[in-house]
């Protein structure tokens, strides 16, 4: 970070209450979405609402998964929306569902036009404690900081002049005046509750959800961004629910020092300025209107999306098996609406972003998995260090060293390998 601002705070984390609360929440968080689609043209909204019932089997229960993890489906103000359950962050099983769910629309005829928006809730189920207001006032602050990177990382349009929908329903106007640094979590909500200017759900990040204790801790955890423009591409949605979880486990690190700031005065007025840009209601029809957004302002707006994956790159470490950081990263560079104005469709888009999921993708052979069952059942063991455990490996399955070097560290990659001196054997880590 340039400029890695720490406003102090009376109550911090200790390192154990950061590793206690990362491990926590990482347990317990399920990110839910809600996409809204418009309906095929010449077809009744409740013809088509009707095709994807009986298409997708809502469970009409937050406790069944269902066959598809859709809770319902209702008429929105663009067509429908599909409420996706949330659940335990797994990449594979999330690209899964999402590309079932988004088979079905785009076979139905579904479209994400400028009035469709993409909203992403992390929900605590299942905590039975408060969480720490610092680790809001962090996450809140990031958000702030990030906004126009965030806004464009997740952009959807098909027009240079329009990359994003208009910001009626996801408004920035009073989240970037309300700093953590000079209110408490409890009163920015008030303040976003009592506004005039933006309703209090369609605020850029939405804190509705949220209550306080006496304290001023938060219980219930839950949050909404509302900024992203819907998303027909599985593999890109699938990445970012992995971004907003790494921000929220990057508040809690964050919590141990104080408040991040949103940056310096000068850097902090061009973000307001670009976000404006960027985020307005000056658009034809539901679009905003960014034809004032210059290649400079994208330029920055990338450099900006960097920083913001270099911060959270160590947290992404956490994730065994998962490409998002990479996807993340081609994104950063192309997002969604720039591959569209490139002409790009959605099949070709998910094309791309599978292909970069699954660039480092490993594929098992025989012998892989006689090595993993070794180590898992710890067949080999008693040894006296990880180079004998190394030869005997090698011997006991007709390697090279060099070959099954090559394997070990693709093994690394999937579930992470220590050497445990007490047992004198590899180990897996997850």
């Amino acid at each position: 970070m340039k400029d890695p601002i720490i406003l102090p705070s009376k109550k911090t984390l200790s390192p154990s209450e950061d590793s206690y609360w990362k491990d926590l929440l990482y347990r317990v968080t399920k990110i839910g979405t809600e996409l809204e689609v418009a309906i095929p043209k010449k077809i009744k909204r409740a013809v088509f609402e009707e095709e994807i019932n009986q298409a997708l089997q809502p469970s009409h229960s937050l406790e069944k998964l269902g066959s598809n993890g859709v809770l319902d489906i209702t008429p929105e103000h663009c067509g429908i929306e599909i409420r996706i359950i949330g659940r335990q962050p797994h990449f594979r099983k999330l690209q899964e569902q999402y590309t079932r769910i988004l088979q079905v629309l785009q076979e139905k005829g579904a479209r994400p036009k400028a009035t469709c928006g993409l909203h992403f809730h992390l929900l605590t189920p299942g905590l039975g404690e408060p969480v720490p207001e610092l680790i809001l006032a962090n996450l809140w602050n990031l958000t702030r900081r990030y906004a126009p990177e965030l806004k464009f990382i997740t952009s959807g349009g098909e027009k240079r002049e329009s990359l994003c929908r208009r910001r009626n329903h996801n408004s920035h106007l009073e989240m970037v005046n309300l700093s953590p640094g000079m209110m408490t979590m409890q009163e920015i909500k008030t303040a976003l509750k009592q506004s005039r200017r933006v309703p209090e759900h369609q605020n850029f990040l939405n804190l509705e959800h949220i209550d306080f204790t006496e304290t001023g801790d938060l219980f219930p955890f839950h949050v909404e961004f509302r900024f992203p423009d819907a998303d027909f591409s599985a593999t890109s949605i699938t990445a970012k629910t992995f971004l907003f979880l790494a921000m929220l486990l990057k508040a809690v690190d964050l919590s141990q020092y104080g408040v991040i700031h949103v940056g310096k005065v000068q850097p902090w007025r061009r973000k307001v300025e670009i976000l404006d840009q960027l985020s307005n209601n000056e658009g034809n029809l539901a679009t905003s209107d960014t034809s004032g957004v210059t290649d400079e302002m994208i330029e920055e707006l990338r450099q900006g999306c960097y920083e913001l994956l270099d911060l959270l790159a160590p947290t992404f470490n956490r994730f065994i098996d998962n490409p998002a950081l990479d996807i993340l990263t081609a994104l950063a560079e192309q997002p969604i609406s720039l591959m569209r104005c490139a002409g790009y469709d959605w099949p070709e888009i998910e094309s791309i972003l599978v292909n970069r999921a699954n660039q480092d993708e490993i594929g098992f052979d025989e012998t892989d998995r006689r090595l993993m069952q070794c180590i898992e059942l710890g067949e080999w063991e008693n040894l006296a260090s990880p180079d004998a455990w190394r030869w005997h490996a090698a011997r006991n399955l007709y390697l090279t060293p060099q070959s099954l070097e090559r394997r070990l560290q693709e093994l690394d990659k999937l579930r992470g390998l220590s050497w445990d001196s007490r047992q004198g054997k590899m180990v897996f880590q997850s």
